[in-house]
């Protein structure tokens, strides 16, 4: 059986008046309602469209990490450009989240841990 992916798709700045609508976001997709009938196993954070994120953006995706490791799911990220992938290292979070280049590759790992 194939795991349930939500992808999430944040765009242009991820900053302090941002954040709390991409924390709205996550705690969305985690809901079970009418026209979702479960939940997703993996959650995929794609971050191809965002230009900017500060440390309010960086802390919505540290409370993302832990809210969705919390109900039990993966979370992975992808497409981070320069100045998010510096971020990324400088807070350590390379080290606590599987990124992976784009989408594509993301897709290839799932589908070949599926296969496996």
């Amino acid at each position: 059986m194939s795991p349930v992916i939500k992808f999430i798709r944040p765009a242009g700045l991820l900053d302090r008046t941002r954040a709390s609508q991409f924390n709205q976001e996550i705690n969305k997709c985690l809901e079970v309602t009418p026209e979702v009938e479960s939940k997703p196993d993996i959650v995929l954070i794609d971050f191809k469209d965002v230009t900017f994120m500060d440390s309010s953006g960086l802390g919505a995706v540290v409370l993302a990490i832990k809210t969705v490791q919390a109900a039990g799911m993966e979370i992975y990220v992808c497409s981070l450009n320069n100045q998010l992938n510096m971020l990324f290292e400088l807070s350590g979070l390379n080290k606590v989240i599987e990124i992976f280049t784009d989408a594509e590759q993301f897709k290839q790992k799932i589908s070949s841990k599926k296969s496996s």
